[in-house]
């Protein structure tokens, strides 16, 4: 449950509005989803229709001598078997196979699918093919990939970022060293990957997947399939949850190729163990720290080597190693810092983007060097991060300077002045409330509560040169609007944002947002809070075209500009009031439309010295969590987590403050529970039951400090991203609380019961 203690006003709060922006509407997809009517691919159904499966391969590395499908193609049912043979040449640029064709580089890589008329027929078709592996060793541990065997013809490198910013050469008065190590957080969607492919006449295919990228997944499977990309089109369902990108590129890829090279509608549906084999978690990392300070606690200079393991293909571990460079010393100031940063390429299982990719990993050890530095120097953990905090005008170690709101000391306030929850009585009827509850607490007095702060930051929208661009059309027509955007909802509620802002701009309470496919202009993906920015941004600037067309004529009746004109609670009103006039009135009979484009300013990549202006902007959370460990066991509540955030505009209060307890809950399952665990590249308990992942029993108490509404001047509508940045500063938040409990140092994440026990 989430309890809201504080949103500042400069003088008492207005009413909220009852739509439009400030108000917090219920989602339209939010009662169908809870009734269990929504639809997804999953239940999607076309005539004709075939199953399709996927065979994998059992082996981390080892080189394919051959494949032979004669069983499987001889199997009553089967109307279709493709291996890399049948697809047409790798573009240049692609880094992973659709189709393993030579060499497996990890667990679960697909080598052939069958398309059938029963999903048991498909299955046991895919089983049937036989595979002759040629066995090779797997280079698993990240830290050897420098100097052993090269995996891929572009070798196991994947970047080497230094970043060099200001003496290098200096030592501070008091200097602590750390080593920690983030573990392979997944995903682990609602619902597993699932989609339709029905074949077009032109020769093209048609797809239904939950993508959250629709223009790149159709270049991307076109130039795979060797199609123009018009020949083309992908469908968005609903997205069963998203953390990171919804499906992997084999996946639609294959689907694709099965109805076309079977003539029929092909819909796959992925069984949970193969979900897990079929998409991308977070990177691994391994991190070496070293802080300097003087006596008083004021950072002097950080230095830090971090290496990500990305895994068998490079995906995108690229970009997530230089947000972890950038952000290594964390929302501090600190003229002085080294970095080496590698992401280098193993056959562990591939790593992509998941939710405050690479700042999560950097947030972790910074702040637990945060924790020695204040232990070695007697000082508060809270006050040794004010005394350092970043503000405005700030630089970061990459030399760009933060000119948007770094409200970092604000938020260490705001946690100060909420009470701490009570302790648990010493009462039998609240023995659930200690670890492990009444039936795994062990002795009471083993029980110690530990208090623990953290501060992070993550950058929105895309970084290093990409370009950010979306469009968006806006018509009217009577007392109603529609909205079409090919800005996929991926749980992150931009549907609602963009009926919101309609509503502000035109004063219609009707607003319809169509569903999305590619067949619409350019939106890009829903990554990094992009779409309430970019998206959102196309959304008002079209609005505001309508409005002026609207506007424009009454005006010119009345001898007036239009910018004299408002438009407030459905009524066109003039600054005189003589008019007042419903907006349903003025639009009866009119039919308005407008597209509009939104591209933010541009970023540069990061230098050979780790240095240029490569974040829009950046957004900030401070978290104090409360644990309570029996140390005895190692088991470990969190009892309650308080959150300050900077949100620049709080567009939809209800939805950020959801948004929030939804990142403070995925956050806690990285600090605790989550890691997809593997031996010699093979993962272990492909299932919900063997991998952790937090339960409602296991999400704390979530109150929200404060939401700092400081505007961005340069994002639309003054706002920032949410539901990153509190999923990143929670694990170093909770990892920051055990270690207070219990005097130990907590180095990794999650946080075993072993790395918990005291004596």
């Amino acid at each position: 449950m989430t309890d809201q203690l504080d949103r500042p006003a400069e003088s008492a709060p207005a009413p909220a509005p009852a739509h439009g922006l400030g108000s917090s509407p219920l989602r339209t997809d939010a009662l169908p989803k809870a009734l269990g009517i929504y639809p997804y691919a999953a239940d999607l159904w076309a005539e004709g229709l075939l199953w399709g499966a996927v065979l994998r391969s059992p082996h981390p590395h080892a080189r394919i001598v051959a494949i032979d499908t004669s069983a499987a193609l001889a199997i009553p049912g089967v109307h279709a078997v493709v291996t890399a043979a049948d697809l047409p040449a790798q573009p240049t640029e692609a880094d992973r196979p659709v189709l393993a064709a030579e060499v497996v580089r990890h667990h679960g890589e697909p080598v052939a699918a069958v398309a059938a008329d029963h999903p048991d027929t498909a299955r046991l078709a895919a089983a049937s093919i036989l595979v002759e592996y040629q066995l090779l060793e797997p280079l698993t541990d990240p830290e050897q990939a420098f100097n052993g065997p090269a995996l891929h013809p572009n070798g196991n490198l994947l970047r080497h970022l230094p970043l060099r910013h200001g003496d290098q050469e200096l030592v501070g008065e008091v200097v602590v060293e750390g080593l920690y190590q983030v573990g392979r957080q997944d995903p682990a969607p609602i619902g597993t990957e699932a989609g339709l492919a029905v074949p077009r006449p032109d020769g093209g295919v048609e797809l239904h997947l939950s993508s959250t990228d629709p223009h790149g997944d159709r270049d991307r499977v076109a130039a795979r399939l060797g199609l123009e990309p018009d020949r083309v089109r992908l469908v968005v369902t609903g997205v069963p949850g998203a953390s990171a990108d919804r499906e992997e590129l084999s996946f639609q890829v294959t689907l694709a190729l099965l109805a076309l090279r079977s003539g029929r509608p092909v819909k796959m549906v992925l069984t949970r163990e193969e979900s897990f084999q079929a998409h991308s978690g977070r990177h691994p990392a391994l991190l070496r720290y070293r802080h300097h300070a003087d006596a008083q606690g004021t950072l002097v200079k950080v230095e830090a080597q971090i290496l990500l393991d990305g895994g068998a293909y490079a995906d995108v571990s690229a970009e997530v190693l230089g947000a972890a460079t950038a952000f290594a010393a964390g929302p501090y100031v600190c003229p002085n810092v080294s970095v080496d940063a590698w992401a280098v390429r193993t056959n562990n299982p591939p790593a992509g983007r998941m939710r405050g990719e690479g700042a999560l990993q950097s947030c972790f050890a910074h702040e637990s060097q945060m924790d020695l530095l204040a232990a070695r120097l007697g000082l508060d953990p809270l006050e040794i991060r004010r005394r350092n905090a970043m503000t405005t005008g700030d630089s970061l170690p990459t030399g760009q300077a933060v000119t948007c709101p770094a409200p970092v000391g604000p938020l260490l306030e705001a946690l100060d002045e909420v009470p701490l929850p009570a302790l648990p009585l010493d009462d039998p009827d609240t023995a659930w409330l200690l670890p492990g509850g009444p039936g795994g607490a062990g002795d009471p007095a083993a029980v110690r509560r530990g208090i623990g702060y953290a501060v992070g930051m993550v950058h929105m929208l895309g970084a290093e040169g990409a370009d950010e661009v979306s469009t968006a059309t806006v018509r009217v027509s009577g007392d109603h609007a529609t909205v079409i955007c090919a800005a996929v909802d991926a749980g992150q509620g931009f549907a609602t944002l963009a009926r919101q802002i309609v509503q502000s701009v035109l004063g219609v309470s009707e607003v319809y947002v169509a569903p999305v496919d590619s067949d619409q202009t350019i939106a890009g993906p829903s990554a990094r809070g992009r779409h309430t920015w970019v998206s959102g941004g196309a959304v008002e600037k079209a609005a505001l075209m309508v409005r002026h067309q609207l506007l424009q004529p009454i005006a010119a009746d009345f001898g007036m500009s239009v910018e004299l004109l408002s438009i407030a609670e459905g009524k066109i009103t003039s600054y005189d009031g003589v008019l007042g006039m419903p907006v349903g009135e003025a639009l009866e009979g009119k039919e308005l439309w407008a597209t509009a484009q939104c591209r933010p300013h541009p970023t540069e990549p990061l230098d050979e010295a780790g240095q240029g202006d490569a974040f829009v902007s950046i957004a900030f959370c401070a978290m104090r969590a409360v644990v309570d460990v029996d140390i005895e066991l190692g088991a470990v509540r969190v009892v309650d987590v308080t959150v300050a955030q900077d949100v620049g505009r709080a567009l939809n209060p209800g939805q950020i403050e959801d948004r929030i307890e939804a990142a403070v809950a995925h956050g806690v399952g990285a600090a605790l529970l989550e890691d997809l665990r593997t031996t010699a590249g093979v993962p272990h308990d492909l299932s919900l039951t063997g991998y952790r992942l937090p339960t409602s029993l296991d999400t704390p108490e979530v109150r929200i400090a404060k939401l700092v509404e400081e505007r961005d001047v340069v994002a639309t509508f003054g706002a920032k991203a949410v539901s990153a940045v509190p999923a990143v500063v929670a694990p170093a938040a909770v990892a920051a609380a055990v270690r207070a409990a219990t005097n130990l140092p907590v180095g990794r994440l999650p946080i075993l019961a072993q790395d918990a026990v005291v004596g």
